[in-house]
């Protein structure tokens, strides 16, 4: 028998420490609900549950990304719910201005209405705004960069979404022309004359009454509702041109003055009830060649200065060419501008989304003029565009909106099967362990009662002692 090494209360004791401490981890997986409460608990469940808590973290922040950008598409939608609404008043009024038993003053009265609606579509698109960002101003489509040349010599450009970024090339061979004709007088030549000039249908009644300056200021009024211009040539006489470019414009001038030819080299009516006919001349569209780019199966589309540019896959690209201007031009279509929203929780999961801009100008209803002779019915057709352009431009945001609300869902069921797989790695079984916790509490006051007995051996030695 030994007293100064108590083995039976060492080994008594190193089994109750290990009890202890299986305990204290247990009652710490039962306070925290974890049963990964340090690294060295589960070393590689440690490292995959924090690359997996990182991931449904950035799952939940993506969708609330993408609630906030459907956020952002019924903004813009309920804006150009309201842009469609002005351009179908803009539509009724130029059927109003377009009927017949309407006077000029009359058709000047929608003009005004019509000058005013778009300024608010302008206002609309210059100030729709969602968090500082404006949404309606062209900021948030694709930038296209013409070549340092041609910086002034193309305008109003716009790309549908199914152009790829890339440098694009064509080539202006002819320049758009207005319908001219000089008649080859000046106002002077009215003097003193009884009779009628039709300039496009805008009948300019000049009497044996009116001075020169009044012979002009009615011939200058008459070109106007005509759709004209007059100038006045170094020479002192007059030329009529169309107000517009390309094959639409055109300038018709006809007379009726019974007593003696005015405009040169027309004969003499005869009768009251008959016009002469003068001239007929008619403008020319531009013209360009495709090159770098555009592919083999582009083709081109001309209405005056302006050209439309198609190809397959909905591959769309207009613009705007500067008067009288030919020669080479290069367009490079960037990704810079477009909002992208980040809807995933890694790099590159991202959506892109182009709002293209809707101020009149993009639209093509900046020059629109219901007072002129044949403005109401030139309207109806601009406007119509601007109805397909904006109906065009809803359906893509709403597709867009589409995608954003599966997304959300995709997002948010992914993010509750992440959440459960973290959970069986992470979290404790309560049942499991407080079966667990109870084993080693129980352990723990049966090894307190074993070092006790343990502890008490030594005295045994004195009963020994003692009986000697």
């Amino acid at each position: 028998m030994k007293i100064n090494n108590n083995i039976s209360a060492v080994i008594t004791n190193k089994q109750l420490l290990g009890t202890e401490s299986n305990l204290a981890a247990s009652m710490e997986r039962l306070s925290s609900g974890l049963k990964l409460n340090h690294a060295s608990d589960n070393p590689s469940g440690m490292a995959i549950s924090s690359k997996m808590r990182a991931q449904i973290r950035g799952l939940d922040q993506a969708s609330r990304n993408s609630s906030d950008g459907n956020s952002v598409l019924q903004t813009v939608d309920g804006a150009l719910s309201e842009v469609t609404d002005m351009i179908q008043r803009m539509r009724e009024l130029a059927v109003q201005a377009a009927n017949g038993t309407n006077s000029v003053a009359e058709q000047k009265s929608c003009q005004l209405e019509i000058a005013s609606l778009r300024d608010e579509v302008d206002r609309v698109s210059q100030t729709t705004e969602f968090n500082t960002k404006s949404l309606l101003d062209g900021s948030l489509d694709a930038r296209v960069y013409p070549d340092s040349a041609n910086v002034n010599n193309v305008s109003r450009i716009a790309v549908s979404d199914s152009v790829p970024e890339g440098t694009y090339t064509f080539e202006v061979t002819d320049a758009a022309t207005r319908a001219e004709y000089n008649l080859g007088i000046s106002e002077n030549d009215f003097v003193g004359k009884n009779g009628t000039i039709s300039i496009n249908g805008s009948v300019v009644e000049i009497t044996d009454t009116m001075t020169a300056t009044e012979i002009y200021q009615a011939i200058r009024d008459g070109a106007e509702y005509g759709e004209c211009d007059i100038v006045k040539e170094a020479d002192g006489t007059i030329s009529v041109k169309s107000i517009t470019y390309g094959a639409h414009s055109s300038v018709a001038l006809l007379q009726n003055f019974k007593d003696g030819d005015v405009l040169p080299g027309v004969p003499n009516a005869g009768t009251d009830e008959t016009a002469v006919k003068k001239v007929v001349s008619v403008g020319d569209d531009a013209k360009v060649t495709l090159g770098a780019g555009l592919g083999n199966n582009a083709t081109v589309s001309y209405d005056g200065n302006r050209i439309d540019i198609t190809n397959t896959d909905g591959f769309r690209m207009s613009m705007l060419l500067k008067d009288g201007f030919t020669g080479e031009i290069s367009l490079d279509v960037t990704e810079i501008g477009i909002m992208d929203l980040q809807i995933g929780a890694n790099e590159g999961q991202t959506m892109q989304l182009r709002i293209p801009a809707t101020d009149v100008e993009s639209l093509y209803l900046d020059d629109i003029n219901v007072a002129t002779i044949n403005g109401a019915k030139k309207a109806m057709e601009r406007l119509d565009d601007a109805l397909t352009t904006i109906n065009a431009i809803r359906s893509q945001i709403g597709a867009y909106e589409n995608r954003l609300d599966y997304t959300v869902n995709s997002l948010d069921e992914t993010e509750e099967n992440m959440t459960a797989a973290l959970s069986r790695i992470e979290d404790v079984d309560m049942a499991e362990e407080m079966v667990e916790y109870t084993k080693n509490n129980v352990l723990e006051q049966a090894g307190t009662s074993a070092l006790a007995q343990a502890n008490s051996l030594p005295e045994l030695a004195l009963q020994i002692l003692g009986s000697r």
